[in-house]
């Protein structure tokens, strides 16, 4: 990799080993500087769900935000070196030192800022939904653009440091950079899972602070030894870069279908891999690795090849349809293969292309870099909400990527022309694509496509199916199950109502679901409010319950679809009983959000005197069970929790005054006739006859499973509480082993 920058005489000021050792150094720097760019984007990403909720709008507005600050960087770097190269300047490498120092302060300074917003906009009051997003989204781009702005800068700045000392050699100095960013990126993907594990999100920006210091110490140091090349800089010959605009819109399409092919691999693979943020690492892991082999390759190859080879076009337009075949659910393979088969090749050959395309249109000129880096950004923010927001609510999965794929084939088809003094073998190969491409979408499937009953619908956050009969009936988002029709949903909203120290008035529901709670929560004919994060989950709600219209459109119900934590932040209504039934599994991305003293804290606020939250908890490991008690221990002074049905889940009741003990016939007692018949629904047509019988038997069964909030945390006594900082549930790796994640990797 380096021997094109070092085995050459020189007389530009430094000795050949001096010249090869700093080019290595230069290597080094952008290395931690990938990971660290991944690091800061994962961790800022979930920092600002916790500020302001975990919807599909905010964390599109983080991640837009997160690369316009990196191509505004770019750009605007590129033009400060333009007008001010001929004048006089401090070391190009003093001033990356300097850059590398303030984003290491970012990692300190951001959680301040995002924690401020969410301060400040709860002290403005109520607002809309819509003037909410407007606020937090400004909010959120004041705070991540500044840094993210010199995060861009770096990769213009070390090419005026690499054609101040060896101009012969910086036209290729933007992919130079480029593969050792990227190498970094790939560690980005993993190390912070890890770090985030032993230390919390704060302790894993410490982490990242750290690195950027020490490139900063690093690259001060180098610069009072390298000497200068060249004063003032030479601009590089017309000759030395291509002007084509067509460089450009090559450059915005790559960023576009990458990133917008991103967005849909992650509802392609999630059946396979699960909803855990190892899932999602892996497509960013494979996706990185695959843009890292890329670059290198060209790295290599256009040392002795110039120019575009015409025969990657047309197989970057095949390789872009690979996924239908890989994330087809009868193609038999480990889920692991799904993801290298379906991601790898397409953006192999995006790591290819893009770095070639940079370096043809700046020949090592930062400025021009800084452009055509800028474009590739617009791109890579344009994708994914032309995925997220246009395609994917409309089309499946298989037709989105068939679309973000027809771009290349347009180019293909515009280069066959140049495959005319090829060989015979290229001709036809190319001209095979074609009817190749026809082949792999006709026999891609999706997963939807294996239920055969049931209806399909789709919107910016997910797709969701609703399948089976009768009491078979199941919903899943994005291929994963989460939830059954079950009595367990129904005791959600009838065990804590019949515990009330008083008369409720009115309930909150967090999670729809099939929305069983919201209906049984009205049985007790009180005003009941469902908060639901996926728009399509309350459309299904007719599928699963005849009454379903009929519910709807009662006086007392209300169905808002928001993020439940964010809601309860913003409401300023009291509630008698707030139950609260998160996606499953319990490692779920996210999910510690709806577990975590801070969530609890909220709730409690929301709590009128003596209400009950009733939250329910599914199975997990020690370590998660133990972690959740504590927190709920916490945040209310009296808890009760019971184990349904001898399962590994539970009931667990939190309160600010003294839940009652009360008998089976005492809880009947309290129940409308309306809610008798909602929990008898599902019994034996023959013995609804005596419906109060069958209440007190399986209240006296339930009571009797009654365990301590003591007992759970017994199971792990050392393991903290769940914060927001420490999500203990999603990140489990280290504790349980490799084997858990390969088993989550390798199976349906």
């Amino acid at each position: 990799m380096f021997s094109s920058w070092g085995n050459q005489p020189t007389d530009y000021g430094n000795s050949i080993h001096e010249r090869s050792a700093l080019v290595i150094w230069y290597f080094v720097f952008f290395l931690i500087s990938g990971f660290c760019s991944i690091l800061y984007e994962l961790v800022w990403l979930r920092l600002a769900m916790a500020q302001f909720g975990v919807t599909t709008a905010m964390v599109s507005i983080i991640l837009s935000v997160f690369m316009a600050g990196l191509g505004l960087g770019s750009w605007a770097s590129g033009r400060l070196i333009r007008n001010r190269s001929e004048k006089s300047a401090p070391s190009a490498m003093r001033v990356y030192a300097a850059i590398e120092f303030l984003i290491g302060i970012s990692g300190v300074l951001v959680p301040l800022e995002l924690r401020w917003g969410h301060t400040v906009l709860e002290r403005l009051g109520d607002f809309s939904s819509a003037s909410y997003y407007v606020a937090s989204g400004t909010w959120a781009a004041l705070t991540i653009v500044p840094w993210c702005m010199l995060m861009g800068a770096t990769i213009p700045v070390a090419m005026l440091a690499i054609r101040r000392a060896f101009p012969p050699e910086s036209a290729r100095s933007f992919s130079y950079l480029y593969v050792a960013n990227v190498a970094g990126a790939v560690a980005g993907t993993r190390i912070p899972l890890y770090l985030i594990e032993l230390f919390g999100f704060h302790g894993t920006l410490r982490a990242g602070t750290t690195c950027n210091f020490l490139i900063a110490a690093g690259a001060w140091a180098l610069s009072l030894r390298q000497k200068s090349a060249v004063t003032p800089t030479e601009t590089p010959s017309a000759s030395s870069f291509s002007a084509s605009p067509r460089l450009l819109a090559l450059l915005f399409a790559t960023g576009l279908s990458s990133m917008g092919m991103e967005l849909v691999w992650v509802r392609q693979f999630t059946p396979f891999l699960g909803t855990v943020v190892y899932g999602f690492s892996s497509i960013l892991s494979v996706y990185l690795t695959g843009t890292f082999v890329g670059s290198l390759i060209y790295r290599r190859w256009g040392r002795e090849h110039a120019g575009e080879v015409p025969l990657a076009w047309k197989l970057l337009a095949l390789f872009a349809l690979l996924p239908l075949i890989a994330a087809d659910p009868a193609t038999p393979l480990w889920q692991i293969v799904r993801l290298i088969f379906g991601i790898a090749p397409f953006t192999a050959l995006l790591g290819y292309l893009t770095p070639m395309l940079v370096d043809r249109w700046s020949g090592g000129d930062p400025d021009r870099a800084g452009t055509a880096y800028a474009v590739n950004v617009i791109g890579c923010i344009v994708g994914p909400l032309l995925a997220g927001f246009i395609l994917l609510p409309h089309l499946s999965e298989r037709w989105s990527i068939v679309l973000l794929a027809l771009p290349w084939f347009a180019v293909g088809l515009q280069n066959l022309r140049e495959l005319s003094q090829a060989g015979l073998p290229a001709r036809i190969s190319a001209y095979a694509m074609l009817p190749l491409a026809a082949l792999i979408i006709w026999q891609g499937h999706g997963y939807e496509e294996k239920y055969a009953t049931g209806r399909v619908l789709r919107d910016p956050t997910a797709t969701v199916i609703a399948t089976g009969k009768d009491r078979r009936k199941r919903l899943l988002v994005n291929g994963y199950g989460m939830t059954v029709l079950t009595p367990m949903t129904k005791m959600m909203a009838h065990l804590p109502l019949t515990l009330l120290n008083h008369q409720p008035q009115n309930a909150l529901d967090i999670c729809f679901g099939m929305g069983t709670t919201y209906r049984s929560l009205l049985s007790w004919n009180i005003h009941t409010t469902a908060v639901e994060l996926v728009p399509s989950v309350p459309q299904l709600f007719g599928y699963f319950h005849s009454d379903a219209a009929q519910v709807l459109q009662s006086s007392y119900g209300t169905v808002v679809i928001d993020d439940g934590r964010r809601y309860l932040e913003r409401t300023a209504q009291q509630y008698d009983l707030i139950t609260i039934d998160p996606p499953p599994p319990v490692e779920a991305a996210g999910s510690s959000m709806l577990y975590s003293e801070e969530f609890y804290a909220a709730a409690r606020r929301r709590l009128r005197a003596g209400g009950i939250l009733e939250q329910w908890l599914p199975y997990g490991d020690p370590q998660d069970k133990a972690a959740f008690a504590r927190a709920f221990r916490d945040s209310f002074p009296y808890t009760r929790i019971f184990r349904w049905q001898q399962n590994a889940s539970f009931h667990m009741l939190g309160s600010d005054q003294p839940i009652p003990n009360r008998t089976p016939e005492e809880m009947l007692d309290r129940m409308p006739p309306e809610a008798v018949a909602d929990l008898t629904e599902w019994s034996h047509p023959t013995a609804q006859n005596d419906r109060p019988a069958i209440i007190r038997a399986v209240f006296a069964q339930f009571l009797q499973t009654e365990s301590s909030v003591d007992a759970l945390i017994a199971l792990s006594p050392t393991t903290p509480a769940l914060r927001d900082d420490r999500p203990i549930n999603e990140y489990y790796v280290l504790r349980r082993g490799t084997q858990d994640l390969g088993d989550n990797l390798n199976t349906e």
